[in-house]
This record gives structure tokens, sequence and C-alpha cells, in this order.
């Protein structure tokens, strides 16, 4: 059939002059820029996880809020003023109120659910939605004001993915006030998510590929479209809204239905797109990003149907959360990466010749970035060992960050250059610039812009070559695929937290106390028909509550409030969390396991030879828990130097099982068998003579850091069975590290292998009480995997002296009016510390060798920051009786083990 065009005739004097193609590139630069802007930062959110309140929460709003529903309020608006031939200006009237808006909203929404209040938040979903609802009024009023025209049922789609982004955001700002809570609340959850992936993305996607794929593929849009674009719009409208009417009241079948309704609506949508590619197979860096974005869909859309079809409506939530990667990174990323490859260079305009430099920038490297990306879908996607994990993370945000780059320089150089005349900005040339439509093979898009404006194909990139993914990349594709599927296969990981085994009987009572954002037990084991009952304890500050996913859940528990659940008879794994927005993604969770399961998961994480007992990597410490009976601390009282200026000191290397965190005993690499080492003063001059013995099963060295000499000989590494003597000097005062020296060191370190010395300064006054704190990582696991993590730089927890948490437990003493003096060394290795005591300001503070701050001065401190390897000390007194928290004031380090506490009596 060949090309028809319908053009408009003169324009009526009512209607306002199109603005100059430089004012559209100009509008289009600043709007994309807030896209970018936030596609970045769900890089950032990514890369941050560990340092993030309800991080992966973050991640998905900043991506899916953020990036996203900015670019569908952008492209959805300028789509449908091209397609229903609408004389409004760009930027279009409102445009800029309503895109402020929605990322006010956006914001308001992120702060206040990972920071509270939570009506910051309500009122942010308020104002999303507010934002939203507005953008479809203006669809709405262009379809009234528009001539009958072949491509205006598109915009169809895009006001009921407006429909459904209002739904989906009341559930969210409901969900951000818990309501009532319960099941309800992870029914609405579920609804939530429903909403907003299949209704406000899916359904926007999908009707603009109705005229985005011809056009990327640079062909007529097939004959097939309106008939089954209008049927698919109309079941995929009824199944979305069956499938949350669905969720809601818990009718799961009812849900399901409407999920099959909804998929079948998808299969009718892409029947157009699948008879164009008969025409025309996917040649371009658009295309092939697009066809793999909608295939990743297809894919995300059957695995919903089978969780909703197998699990409790209350247990959806909870069971599309492993889909995410294929919807976020699969789908929504590769499709808004497709998009945006093909239309950025059309609508920053400037010409052919600049329209070909910046497609052929934003498409560099694009074959690569494509099979890195479908590599690391799956692999965030399937339950894999840490190490896969985070090469998945690598495989999705490399090219993610790589895209935002090169389309930030297009920008950039669109800004610097300027925008070309009019008529070959984002309008493009010829009839689409004086608002005709047509159905050639350029006009089929909703830009009608660059060189696919004339109708013609724009032929092959810039460097003469057909640009497709060849036959190797898709081999190396799928064998790095076959080839990681191979190493999950292979590499055990199981494990848990600490676990509390029921003794067999009918009916059992177990406590279960909410602290330190955790569940405690985390783990509870019992017999099959088991009739517990939890007496659930808030021991927080904070309030909490339990969710089971068998349906029980508490009140919201205010500080020292408790409640009691009642289960039925314990017929398989039930899992519980605190449902308050940010806590379960921090770590409050909790499993009920049969000890028929237990048993099979014990035997797969068993101790390895020689007392390594392995903690999972990955596992959350449980800093709150209890320590072992018989658990004894380091001691950190510091005695004054010994008498005499040498002293004889012998460390042997010692393999020794140690209490290292609440319910993990590990095999760490000692010196004299504790964690720190033994610790060693003098005073400036003095000579330390060090027998220095191997006991261990390997090579090992020392080195001290208060020693002035050759290494070659005193720091050697020595064979197991073998001793040297290592003589050193103090010439300077200091608070040191020593540490193994074998290399490489990070992991003798990291296994326990340091110690301090302490080197007073001439004059020292005396003090009330002194204490030592040699602060460290911990990594848990096997060897190979705690390897891996101290190569990675991803400790499980941070401790003083040894032991997360440890003086927790155990607190150190003082007298109120005491000056108390507190020597810190950071032994890292690869962090260091902001050393804080809360509610006691330092007004003495020596650090490297030189005092910052003394007692007469009339300013004080707040933290004493070190460097790894560094030390130093700080001094205070306590105003009166009471507990005084230390802590690293690197927060997650002291989330994860680096806090302890003053206990301080009255006088």
């Amino acid at each position: 059939m060949p090309p028809v065009e319908v053009k408009i005739g003169a324009r009526p004097e009512n209607r306002p002059p199109v603005p100059p193609a430089r004012s559209r590139a100009s509008w289009h630069v600043r709007a994309n820029a807030v896209v970018l802007a936030w596609l970045a930062l769900t890089i950032v959110a990514a890369l941050a996880q560990g340092e993030l309140p309800a991080p992966r929460w973050l991640v998905v709003h900043v991506f899916l809020l953020g990036a996203i529903s900015t670019a569908i309020l952008i492209w959805s608006e300028h789509f449908a003023t091209v397609l229903l031939r609408a004389r409004t200006p760009e930027p279009p009237r409102g445009g800029v109120a309503r895109l402020g808006a929605l990322n006010a909203g956006t914001v308001a929404v992120l702060y206040g659910v990972a920071v509270g209040p939570w009506p910051v938040a309500a009122a942010g979903a308020a104002l999303v939605v507010a934002a939203v609802t507005w953008h479809a009024v203006v669809l709405a009023g262009m379809v009234r004001r528009a001539l009958p025209g072949r491509f205006g049922h598109v915009v169809g789609w895009y006001l009921a993915a407006a429909g459904a982004l209002v739904a989906g955001g009341v559930l969210g700002g409901l969900l951000a006030a818990q309501p009532g809570g319960g099941a309800l609340h992870e029914r609405a959850q579920a609804a939530h998510a429903q909403a907003n992936l299949l209704g406000w993305v899916g359904l926007t996607v999908l009707g603009t590929l109705f005229t985005l794929w011809p056009t990327v593929l640079r062909t007529r849009i097939s004959e097939l479209t309106r008939r089954w674009s209008r049927a698919a719009l109309w079941l995929s409208v009824a199944g979305l809204a069956v499938t949350v009417a669905g969720l809601l009241p818990g009718l799961r079948w009812v849900a399901v239905a409407g999920l099959v309704t909804y998929a079948v609506a998808v299969a009718v949508a892409l029947a157009p797109p699948v008879e164009t590619l008969r025409r025309r197979r996917p040649h371009t860096a658009a295309s092939w990003t697009l066809a793999a974005g909608v295939v990743w869909f297809e894919v995300a859309l059957v695995a919903e149907v089978v969780v909703v079809a197998t699990r409790p409506v209350e247990r959806v939530a909870a069971g599309l959360e492993p889909l995410l990667p294929l919807i976020l990174a699969g789908f929504a990323g590769q499709v808004l990466v497709g998009s945006l490859t093909h239309l950025l260079p059309a609508v920053l305009g400037g010409g052919p010749p600049r329209f070909k430099r910046n497609a052929a920038l934003v498409e560099r490297g694009w074959a690569y970035r494509l099979a890195a990306t479908n590599l690391g879908v799956p692999l965030l996607a399937l339950p894999v060992p840490g190490p896969l994990r985070l090469l998945g993370w690598a495989l999705v945000l490399a090219p993610a960050a790589a895209f935002v780059v090169l389309a930030v320089t297009a920008l950039a150089r669109t800004v610097s250059a300027g925008t070309g005349p009019a008529g070959t900005g984002p309008a493009g040339t010829g009839p689409a610039a004086s608002g005709a439509v047509g159905t050639g093979p350029a006009r089929a898009a909703a830009v009608g812009t660059g060189p696919a404006a004339s109708g013609a194909d724009a032929g092959p990139p810039s460097d003469g070559r057909r640009s497709r993914v060849s036959p190797a990349h898709v081999g190396v594709l799928i064998g790095c695929l076959l080839t990681a599927l191979a190493v999950v296969g292979a590499m055990s990981g199981a494990g848990g937290p600490a676990r509390t085994r029921v003794a067999p009987g009918a009916e059992q009572t177990v406590e279960v106390t909410l602290r330190g954002m955790r569940v405690q037990p985390g783990v509870i084991e019992a017999e099959p028909g088991t009739v517990l009952t939890l007496k659930v304890v808030n021991a927080d500050a904070q309030r909490h509550d339990l969710r089971l996913s068998t349906g029980e859940r508490t009140p919201e528990l205010a500080p020292g409030e408790s409640a009691v659940l009642k289960l039925a008879p314990l017929a398989g794994p039930v899992d519980g969390w605190c449902t308050l927005a940010g806590h379960r993604a921090a770590g409050m969770t909790m499993r009920i396991v049969p000890t028929t399961a237990a048993a099979a998961a014990h035997s797969a994480q068993s101790s390895p030879p020689g007392g390594d007992h392995a903690h999972t990597p990955g596992a959350r410490l449980d800093p709150a828990a209890p320590m072992p009976s018989g658990w004894k601390p380091f001691e950190a009282a510091l005695a004054p130097a010994p008498s005499g200026a040498e002293h004889h000191v012998e460390i042997r290397v010692q393999e020794t099982d140690l209490d290292v965190a609440p319910g993990v005993r590990q095999r760490m690499w000692t010196f004299n068998g504790t964690l720190p080492g033994p610790v060693l003063r003098g005073r400036v001059g003095d000579l330390f003579v060090v027998t220095f013995v191997n006991d261990g099963a390997m090579g090992h060295g020392v080195d001290f850091h208060a020693g002035a000499l050759a290494p070659d000989e005193p720091m050697r590494t020595i064979d197991p069975g073998e001793r040297l003597t290592y003589r050193f000097r103090a010439a300077h005062a200091g608070a040191w590290l020593y540490h193994c020296s074998t290399m490489p060191m990070s992991q003798h370190i990291a296994n326990g292998m340091y110690g301090a010395v302490i080197i007073d300064p001439p004059g020292l006054p005396p003090v009330d009480r002194e204490y030592v704190l040699v602060q460290g990582e911990l990594y848990l696991g096997t060897p190979d995997a705690r390897a891996a993590a101290v190569t990675e730089g991803r400790p499980d927890g941070w401790m003083f002296n040894g032991a997360v948490a440890g003086y927790r437990h155990a607190p150190l003493t003082a007298e109120a009016g005491e000056r108390a003096r507190i020597w810190v060394v950071t032994a890292g290795p690869g962090t260091g510390t902001a050393f804080h005591v809360v509610g006691a300001p330092f007004d003495t503070v020596y650090k490297e060798g030189a005092y910052l701050l003394r007692e007469d001065d009339p300013g004080g401190a707040q933290v004493l920051d070190l460097a790894p390897a560094q030390g130093g000390f700080a001094e205070l007194v306590f105003p009166e009786a009471g507990h005084y928290p230390f802590v690293d004031h690197h927060m997650r380090r002291a989330e994860t083990g680096a806090s302890g506490i003053f206990k301080v009596s009255a006088p």
C-alpha cells in the first residue's frame, strides 16, 4: 500500500503559531536531561545500597518514579501532540509545571519513606497523582479537539496508563501511611505493584510500540494496527482492573484470571509489531534493545502468572520481588534506553549532519552493552552466590552508566553548538514539520524526525557498516550464561541467622524479640504439626510489628509493648517480617521451618574441617542477639606502661575458634589466641624485644609500625614451627598498629592478625581510667568466601576488640565525674573509624603523634577520625550516671557491630 499523507491546511487564526525548532530542541534538551539525571541517580543508589535506608525500595522507586515516570510524562505528551496533529507549543502549556510537580512529588515520596515521617511520603504520592491526572486531562483535551486520524487510538493507551498510575499512586500513599496493616497491607502492596508496573509502565510501552516500532525499523505501520490496538486496549484495561480487584480482597483466582486476560491482551498488542518483523528485521541499536526489553516483559509476565497462581495472595508481593530485575533492568530499563537511543538524536535537531553524529555517539558500543545487560539480568534474578550477583550488578550498571555518559555528551554538544534553523529541529523536515502525519516508512513515528522524516531508510550507521548483533556476540552471550548457570549449580551456599529449635510437643511458646532492626531468633525450627505461640516483644526504641506469611500479625508495637500470635499447626516454612517502610529491607525478617526442612538445610551448610564455621556469605549479623554462655570480652582496660626501658614479649601465631558475633563462632588467625593480639605499652625510647613464634598452619610474619628499621629480616615470613626475634626501639609517641606482614596482608589482617602498641607521649598526665579499642572488619563464611569478600571490600560487620557489639553485651564501666582516656587504633584492613561517644564530648584529642585539642582549650570535639592503620586517643569526663553508647559514626559500621556502651555509675 503506498504511503498516504493527510496534511493540515493553512493555520487558522485562532491557533497559536508553531514555535521555531530552536525552542522545541531547547525544551527537549532540558526535559531529557532530567530523565538522564534520574537514571544516573538510580545507578548511584544501586552502588550505594549498603549505605542507604530501605536500599532495595529506593533503587526501585528512584528508577520507576524518577527516570521512567519522567520519561513517560515527556514523551507521551509529545507523541500525542504529533499523532493528533495538535498545535500546542513546546514546551507544552503547563508542561514545565507538570514535570516539576511530578519530580517534587517523587522526591517527597523517596524522602518520606526512606527517612520519614510518613505524611511527607503520602503528600508526595498525592502530588504525583495530581501531576499525572493533569497530564491525562491535557491528553483528553487534545483528543476532543483533534481531527479524525489514523493514530488517535494510541492516545487511549496513554489515558489508560495514567488511570492505572492514579490507582497505584493512591495505594502507594495509603501504604506509606500504614493503614490497618495485616493481610490487607500485603494485598495492597501487590495491587500497587501491578497497577504501576503493568499499568503505568506496561500500557504506555505497548501503546507506543504501535508507532515507534515501525519507525525504529524504518518501515510502514502494519495494517493490523488500528483494529488490534483497540481490542488489546480493552482487554488489557479489563485484565488489569480484574487483577487489582482480585488482589485487594484476596481472591487469588480472580487475580489469576485478570493476569491471564492481560497476558492475552499483550499477545494481541504485539501482533502488529511481530507482523512488522516479516518485512524488516531488527538492525539498529534501538530496535535490538527495544526487542530485548519486550522479550523480558513477556518472560516476567508469565512468571507473575505462576507466582500469583501458586501462593496465597498475602505472599504475592514477596513472591514478585525476585522478578524485579526482569521488570526493571530487563524490560523498563532497556525500553527506556532503546527509545532514547532512537529519539534523542532526532529531537536534538541540527539537520542530518548533526543527527548522524549524535546517533553514532549514543549507539557507540551498543552491541556489547546489550549483551552485558541481558547477561546481567538473569544473574540478578537467579539465586546465585554473592560473587555472581555482584557480577550481575556490574553487567547491568556499567552499560547503563555508559549510556548516560554518551547521552549527556550528546546533550552537551547540542547546547554548545546551538540548535539548527527552523525546520531542522525536533519536528524534522517536510510535511511532518508543518503538521502532516503520514503512513510512509518514516511517518510511522510519532516524532517524524531526522533522516527518517523524508520517508527513506536512513541506511547503515555512519561508520559504513551495518550495525547488528553478530552470531559471535550471540554465542558469547549464550556461552557466558550457560557457564554462569553451571557455576551456580556447582557452588553451594546455604545457611542463615541464629536459630532456635523448639522442643517436641503439640504446643510450644517461643519469645520473639524485635530489637536493633532484627527479629530474634531469626530462625525457629519445630516439628511438623506443632502449634506455635509467639510472644512478640518490642525491645527497641522505635515502633515495630511482625507479619507472618500465613496471615497472622501483631499491631504496631510501641517500645516495651508485646503481643501474642498463635499459629495453625506447622505444615511448611513460614516467613515473618516487620511491615514498616524500609524495615524489612534493613533485615527485620524471620523464618519458621519444619525440622525436616531444617535438617536438610543444616546438612548443606555443615562446618568445614578445622573448625571454620561457615556463616553464609551475605547472611545478616544480629548484633543485638545474646553472646553465648561463657563468652568473655577482650580486656579493654589499659594498664600503665611497665617500668624499665626494655620489654620482652612473646607473640605466638595460633589458629583459634572465637565467638566473633552473637551466634557466630569462627576459626580466626590470632596472635596469642586473642583478637586483637596483646597490647604492648611503653615510653619514647623504650626497646621492645619480641620473640615471634609461628604455631600456625602456614607462613606468617609481623610488622610493628612503631619501629624504624629495614623490614627485610625482622618482618620476613617464617614457616610453621619457626621463630624469630624482632627488636625495635620506640622513637616516637603514638598509638600504633602491628599486624601480619605476609602477603596478601589484607587477608591476614582480616582474619584477625593485628594488635596495638601504645607509646605514651612525654608528660602524659594520669587519668582515672584508660581503655584501648582496636577496630577491625569481620568477614564470615568459608575461607574462600571470606577471601573473596576481603578482595572485594565487603565486610559482613565491624568489631571493637574482636567481637561484634561485644561491649554492648559487656559494657565498659566508669563513674560519673571521672576522666577517661580512650585509645583507638584502626586495623582495617580497608576502613577506618569516626569514633564518637554519645552524650560526652571530647575535651582532649590526640591523633597520629600530635594533640589536636587539649583540656584547657575552649573548644571541644565530637569525633576522633582515623584512617586505616592510624591511632590516637580522646579524653572526656562523664557528666552523670547513665549509659553512654560509643560508636563508629559511619552508621552502617555502627549498626553492624562497631558499637558499645560505657556504663557509668554514681560516684
